[in-house]
Formats: C-alpha cells, sequence, structure tokens
C-alpha cells in the first residue's frame, strides 16, 4: 500500500493474540496505550469487512487553522469520508508498508507527533484518560503502531494526517 493512494483493506477476522502476534512478526513495535486499545472488547473476533482507507491532511479537509478531533470527524463527513471502524489500526498498520520515516525520533512530546498518521475512528470511552486511537509512525527504521489521548480541547494542526474509508459502492 502505498500511503498517498487509497487501498483495499480487510479489517476483522482475527483474534487479539492473531493480531499481536502479526505485528510482532512484522517488527511493528506498540506503546502502552496501543495495548490498552487491543485489549478493548472492540477488538474482539467479528466477520471481516473491506473497506477503501485514504489519508488526507486537515488542511485537505478544509481546515487550514488545524481542529479538534470532533471539528476533523466533522470535515471528513462533509467531504464523505466516513470513520473507520475502531478496530481498523493494527490491520492498517501490517498493509502499510512503505510509510516514509518521521522528521524526528520523538515518540511522546504532548504533541501530535511528525510523520504520524492517525487512525480516524470513534473513540471507545469518554474517560480523558483512555486511548482516543492509534496511530501509525516509522521512528528511525522502526513500524509503530501507537495509541494516543487527547482531551476535546486539543488542536490538532493543519498538517496532521488521518486515515479515513470511502463509502462502500456496494
Amino acid at each position: 500500500m502505498e500511503e498517498s493512494e487509497p487501498t483495499r483493506l480487510s479489517v476483522g477476522g482475527a483474534s487479539r493474540a492473531d493480531l499481536r502476534t502479526a505485528l510482532q512478526s512484522h517488527g511493528v513495535l506498540l506503546n502502552a496505550h496501543a495495548e490498552t486499545l487491543l485489549d478493548h472488547e472492540a477488538f474482539d473476533v467479528r466477520e471481516p469487512v473491506e473497506l477503501t482507507v485514504v489519508v488526507r491532511d486537515l488542511a485537505e479537509l478544509g481546515l487550514g487553522d488545524g481542529g479538534s478531533l470532533q471539528e476533523v470527524f466533522t470535515a471528513a463527513r462533509e467531504q464523505g469520508l466516513s470513520l473507520c471502524p475502531p478496530d481498523t489500526g493494527p490491520y492498517l498498520r501490517l498493509a502499510l508498508r512503505s510509510q516514509p520515516n518521521a522528521p524526528d525520533s520523538v515518540l511522546s512530546a504532548g504533541r501530535s507527533p511528525a510523520g504520524a498518521i492517525k487512525v480516524a475512528a470513534a473513540p471507545l470511552s469518554d474517560d480523558v484518560e483512555f486511548p482516543k486511537g492509534f496511530y501509525l509512525r516509522v521512528v528511525d527504521g522502526v513500524r509503530w503502531l501507537r495509541g494516543y489521548r487527547c482531551d476535546d480541547e486539543y488542536r490538532f494542526a493543519a498538517g496532521d494526517r488521518f486515515a479515513f474509508t470511502l463509502p462502500s459502492l456496494s
């Protein structure tokens, strides 16, 4: 999958253990927030669904001054994009092999990390301490699937990128 092109992706059908094994065998590292997300019931085995995933930055969504998570989701819906299922992150990480190296090696800085692709999915909890979702990043040649937290006031920058799904044609 090329990061800038739409890609077909099958999401679902694997157990948590199978997902963790697949990620580990592909050299993908996880942070504690990603582990917390993977432990959620949203990762119970379910029938797989086929999705078409696209990556857009906030400026492309009309948010030239950035926006909150809800503003990002609203702007995407207004452009005909949909949120990803909550369990999309690991499947997208496994499919996205050509993501460029991040411009810096900082893993946690209290801001949206450079070079990251956030997976746009409805948060699994309203608790501000619970991770809101996943992001994909390559740091020093290592592929990461990381979870992130933010509150309702946090503003993503115009250059921050999110993965969405295109409406199904079937």
